[in-house]
């Protein structure tokens, strides 16, 4: 059964397919235009040289003109053909990575909570830019088979004009390159593979240690955060230490096998005379230069595959599409005969702290795993649910909300995308935001820096709030929405949620500890640790 991962792949190689025969041909003229141009060089200087060498007469007698001409003809040829390889083979790249990384992310964001929550910043961030940048190297070589197959039918047919056993020699030691290129990048692979792992734990503790920066400020524990950050870049650099050793035998066998071709051949043509022994020897050093771009693919052969391995581990849970249903309308806990709440009931999720309320909001919204029987939506046991499926039935607003990098419009339309400029207002004044962003420089598009760094912490909240309003659900989430405000702007979120409650018939479930706040509530309900505990 094939990937994930390679099904994506196919897929865009199939999208792309126009762009990537073109990179394969524009490839192709490059190979076959860089073999002639180097052969016709080297046996042009040559003959002019010993023109020259000849005397006067002969000297003016030899056609300078023409062989000139070509040599400019084939490197405006060779010039452009690349520049249009390039330009072509990162369009198709580019296109497929716009695909594959919002793929990606929407697998990791509909994974199953247990694997979801153990994936951290840092290794998210390297999956996501890393791993996917190694899949563009892959894209960007597939022109290379046609440019070697250029670069070789080029080569021999020059070094044929000096006789068979130039072009012979030629072809066998082409051959032998890639046979041995193969065997010698293999030993790359697992360098490459952990290259990719070392630099995705590099990444995860760097991302975890500059969220914890203030504290491990106040506490003194910079030398040991550094420390951390070395050993983790000290086990990258020894992994890319091992694999630039193995890098270097390539490199190695290129330069020799090149020279070797040259100076075989050279001896073989010796006898037709210096300028076609020259256009000869310089033919064959560039059939063998022409097949490094292959020889490339070989190497960066173990990195590609741990790429590919390690987005398959994500991709692989975003197969099934989650069906269009309706939202669910009913809401049911499991205790005390497990009580109903259709859409529009206003619910207080009460408890001690650390009790499990936080807990079972995320684990309403599939963030966290709840046990089986506990919670439903609609005929749908919270435990096994779709979590997308969850997630389009709530507006939520979390106790500590994340803001992005990026104005105000940008956070809010994370809720909706497709919201219109009413509704966006609308739920700015729902959540009493409104004359905070009358009162900023652009307005919705003032920017707000990383997690909302320009405002309070109020007015961030503001902010989560109106998000969660915008959201097209029929429930919503609120976990300790009046925290960090004062008493006035308290009471006047108060007063509009309960406003936009009566207006669109949305249900509440809320967690708060403010007594004002807790009076938008009917009915309530007590969590208990033993209520998020799965059966023994």
């Amino acid at each position: 059964m094939s990937r994930a991962i390679d099904r994506l792949l196919r897929d865009e190689r199939r999208r792309a397919r126009p762009l990537l025969l073109r990179a394969g041909l524009l490839a192709g003229l490059v190979g076959a235009a860089s073999v002639v141009l180097l052969g016709v060089s080297g046996w042009f200087i040559t003959a002019a040289a010993l023109a020259g060498m000849a005397g006067s007469a002969v000297a003016m007698g030899f056609n300078y003109m023409l062989p000139s001409a070509m040599i400019r003809l084939l490197a405006i040829v060779r010039t452009g053909a690349r520049y249009g390889e390039r330009l072509t083979s990162h369009a198709a790249a580019f296109g497929a990575l716009a695909r594959i990384r919002p793929a990606l992310f929407r697998a990791i964001c509909a994974a199953p909570v247990a694997r979801s929550l153990a994936l951290g910043t840092g290794e998210a961030t390297a999956r996501m830019i890393q791993d996917v940048d190694a899949i563009e190297n892959r894209f960007v070589r597939l022109s290379a088979p046609a440019s070697v197959a250029a670069a070789a039918l080029s080569g021999i047919a020059l070094t044929a004009i000096a006789g068979i056993a130039a072009a012979g020699a030629t072809a066998l030691l082409l051959v032998a390159f890639l046979l041995f290129g193969r065997l010698l990048a293999r030993r790359l692979d697992a360098p490459g593979r952990a290259v990719q792992r070392a630099a995705g734990v590099m990444r995860q503790d760097i991302a975890e240690l500059l969220v914890a920066a203030p504290e491990l400020r106040c506490l003194g524990l910079e030398d040991w955060a550094s420390a951390r950050i070395v050993a983790s870049a000290d086990g990258l650099a020894a992994q890319q230490q091992r694999q630039a050793q193995a890098r270097a035998w390539v490199e190695l066998l290129h330069a020799a096998t090149l020279a070797g071709a040259a100076c075989l051949s050279a001896l073989l043509a010796a006898e037709a005379g210096p300028a076609l022994a020259a256009l000869v020897a310089l033919a064959a050093a560039m059939t063998i230069d022409g097949a490094v771009p292959l020889l490339r693919t070989f190497v960066e052969q173990g990195a590609v595959e741990e790429a590919e391995a390690r987005l398959e581990t994500w991709l692989a849970e975003d197969e099934a599409a989650v069906p269009a249903d309706p939202l669910c309308l009913t809401l049911r806990f499991a205790q005390d005969g497990a009580m109903a709440h259709p859409p529009g009931s206003r619910l207080l999720l009460a408890g001690a702290s650390g009790s499990g309320k936080t807990t079972l909001i995320e684990g309403l919204l599939g963030l966290r795993a709840l046990p089986a029987d506990r919670a439903w939506l609609g005929r749908h046991d919270v435990a096994h649910a779709d979590p997308a499926r969850l997630r389009r039935c709530f507006g939520w607003a979390p106790q500590d909300a994340m803001l992005i990098a990026g104005t105000v419009r940008d956070n809010l339309l994370l809720a909706d995308p497709g919201a219109s400029e009413e509704a966006l207002r609308q739920a700015v004044h729902d959540a009493a935001a409104d004359d905070l962003v009358a009162a900023l420089p652009d307005g919705l598009d003032t920017w707000i820096g990383e997690d909302g760094g320009c405002l309070s912490g109020g007015e961030r909240r503001r902010i989560a709030l109106a998000r969660a309003y915008l959201a097209p659900a029929a429930w919503l989430l609120l976990d300790e929405p009046s925290e960090g405000l004062d008493t006035a702007t308290e009471a006047l979120v108060i007063a509009r949620l309960r406003d936009r409650l009566a207006r669109t018939g949305q249900g509440l479930l809320l967690t708060s500890h403010r007594p004002a706040t807790q009076a938008l509530c009917a009915l309530r309900v007590d969590v208990t640790a033993p209520l998020l505990r799965a059966a023994a």
